[in-house]
């Protein structure tokens, strides 16, 4: 699997792109534009196949410590537009019949070969049912969750907003995991993640705090991964 270089993607002098203002774009849209096209995992995923540049953050996770392997049951929540769904199907080899991805999103998502779907917001009452009833003997190998909140502008609203999600996720995390199960979430660092800390301890052998490449220098995301179930 390649991995972009941030300097020269591709292994070519990277030019940095310069976009004109226009009019009807604000200047935030318009960093945001420039940025992505200055983006060398953009460009690599573009490239390679993948629906997102987020598909690579979760690459270097597994690289570094080797979650989905041929045979395991994963779900992915917040799963669209598909990046980390692809990577974990690649990976476990369900296309194959061998490993399962089960995803979930809000929002609608283009099939994916190896994966199914469910369009549904995760924090509604059924949904996390709906989920283990798709996996095999009702248990996963390995929780994913890419989740964020809709960010409202408000600092402590949004933080507060995402560390909701990451302990939905936990939750679940919690009920659907065989003995021995990882979990992988998005958080963001705010001073509200103490408790969620904690109870992950409590429940797993490991839990890292994990900025993979991909997750830009400025953003204040990091993920946590915890290994080793106790169940």
């Amino acid at each position: 699997m390649s991995r972009p270089d941030r300097g020269q993607p591709g292994g070519r002098h990277h030019l940095k792109v310069r976009l004109k203002t226009a009019k009807q774009r604000t200047a935030s849209s318009q960093r945001w534009l420039e940025r992505q096209l200055n983006d060398p995992y953009v460009a690599a995923a573009q490239r390679e196949g993948y629906r997102s540049r987020a598909a690579y953050k979760l690459i270097e996770i597994d690289d570094k410590y080797r979650l989905l392997r041929p045979g395991r049951r994963v779900v992915d929540l917040g799963a669209a537009p598909g990046g980390w769904s692809q990577v974990a199907a690649e990976r476990v080899r369900s296309v194959e019949g061998r490993g399962q991805v089960v995803a979930i999103d809000l929002l609608a998502m283009a099939p994916l070969p190896g994966v199914a779907f469910l369009e549904d917001d995760f924090m509604a009452p059924t949904a996390p049912a709906r989920l283990k009833a798709l996996l095999r003997d009702g248990r996963a190998d390995v929780v994913l969750s890419d989740m964020a909140a809709q960010g409202t502008g408000h600092g402590r609203t949004d933080h507060l907003r995402i560390m909701a999600l990451a302990e939905a996720a936990a939750e679940f995390a919690v009920e659907a995991l065989a003995p021995g199960g990882t979990f992988v979430c998005k958080m963001f660092q705010g001073g509200s993640e103490r408790a969620l800390l904690d109870r992950l301890k409590r429940a797993f052998a490991s839990v890292r705090h994990v900025k993979p490449p991909a997750s830009r220098a400025e953003s204040a995301e990091l993920y946590l991964t915890a290994t080793q179930f106790r169940a």
